[in-house]
């Protein structure tokens, strides 16, 4: 069944544990294939991208075994670079993997990623940054094939803040040779979590954290056991939907520390937080105030992965407001599936201008993303009257069970 069934109009009430990030574990699991032996990766979330990457590992020679949210790779194998196309082509992620076998194989031949359609997100920086480090590229219309001896330390001047060339080019670097200088380099949490597993592994990376990293390369990394922390967009997700439906709910385990801007414009739209130590009460009685501008940008700024999310907060406030998309051209697109729900959006360039009527009243909408597709569940939650999400198969890619989640809150969600 690849769709949701939510009976919208009820507050929700209870308590849910938050998942571990999918936006840590991808790169983590990538870097994996540096380490010859066992890694043994804690509370990996058990959704469709980790799958795919561990069948992306699988396909190159290593040996995986699962046991719920624990994954242990052993890398000794590894002598393929070809992977297969269709793991490649629903994940953007797998780009990721470049760098890595890069630096362990020498060469990669591989399809041009897919994944979400929420921007051009091109892979031109990626491979124009390894060509820098000595990396030969060889493109074909579906693909391209890259070769390299033992990759060269040196500095990159990116012309933007870029999460997934940052983590390739770590990746790449902390077996280079020499000295590697990444900046303006992203400070996402996730970007933090990737250093610390490979400092763990003994890899020499200086300015976690900052907008400028500095790796010297080494000769080789030891296996690691390493916990993901908990993931700030699924959290995110749970507490807009709350503002969103009304109610009191606790998330349990949410990385308080990584949701500074998120928990900030919850506060200026009316939400109830209590920071606890082992998580975060979201209380919402009244609908969300208005909150009159939001701007999405790279971390610690707000982030574009929960904009739709606050998009649907906010047209069920009474007061109007826009958001301002700075990171992806093309995050807008729920805007017709809202207007479903009798939304009044307009856009304008990278501009969404939000009425803010007081409520949404079911339908039929499709997800055509990840996030997207959760805040549309979060809308139906919000409607009254009954709403189908089609296009499951776009949330689960991020979520472990969405549905489990929002019943363990009370809400009456069902699969279609």
């Amino acid at each position: 069944m690849d769709a949701i069934r939510i009976y919208g109009g009820k507050c929700l009430e209870g308590q849910t544990r938050i998942q571990g990030s999918k936006n840590a574990s991808l790169p983590v699991l990538a870097a994996t294939l540096l380490i010859k032996g066992t890694c043994e990766i804690e509370n990996c979330p058990e959704i469709s991208d980790v799958y795919h990457m561990l069948r992306l590992l699988e396909s190159l020679g290593c040996k995986v075994v699962r046991e719920g949210t624990l994954v242990r790779i052993n890398t000794e194998q590894l002598s393929e670079c070809d992977m297969p196309a269709d793991s490649v082509g629903v994940m953007r992620s797998s780009i990721m993997l470049l760098g890595a076998l890069l630096a362990r194989l020498g060469g990669v031949k591989m399809e041009y990623p897919g994944g979400c359609v929420i921007g051009a997100r091109p892979i031109d920086l990626h491979l124009r940054s390894l060509r820098n480090m000595g990396v030969r590229v060889e493109e074909r219309e579906d693909g391209f094939s890259a070769y390299a001896g033992r990759l060269k330390g040196t500095r990159h001047r990116l012309p933007f803040i870029s999460v997934g060339v940052t983590e390739n080019l770590i990746l790449a670097a902390v077996l280079a040779e020499g000295t590697t200088v990444i900046e303006p380099a992203a400070r996402e949490p996730e970007i933090q979590t990737l250093c610390e597993f490979l400092v763990r592994a003994g890899a020499k990376i200086e300015g976690i954290g900052s907008g400028c990293l500095t790796i010297q390369g080494v000769d080789r990394l030891f296996p690691v056991r390493f916990g993901v922390p908990a993931d700030r967009i699924a959290a995110g997700t749970y507490l807009a939907a709350c503002m969103c439906a009304g109610g009191q709910v606790f998330l349990q385990g949410a990385p308080v520390s990584h949701m500074e801007s998120v928990l900030l414009q919850a506060r200026r739209m009316g939400a109830g937080l209590t920071l606890e130590e082992n998580g975060i009460l979201v209380t919402c009685r009244k609908k969300p105030a208005g909150c009159g501008q939001l701007v999405t940008g790279c971390y610690p700024a707000f982030p574009t992965d929960m904009q739709s999310l606050f998009m649907v907060a906010m047209a069920v406030s009474d007061q109007p407001g826009w958001i301002e998309e700075r990171v992806f051209e093309n995050r807008f697109r729920i805007v017709p599936e809202l207007r479903k729900m009798g939304a009044e959006i307009t856009v304008r360039e990278n501009r969404a201008y939000i009425c803010g009527r007081g409520g949404l009243h079911g339908a039929i909408v499709q997800a055509e993303e990840l996030r997207g597709g959760a805040a549309l569940v979060a809308a139906g939650l919000a409607a009254q009257g009954t709403s189908i999400v089609t296009n499951r198969h776009y949330i689960d890619r991020g979520y472990e069970d969405i549905v489990s989640s929002f019943r363990e809150l009370g809400a009456e969600i069902e699969p279609a």
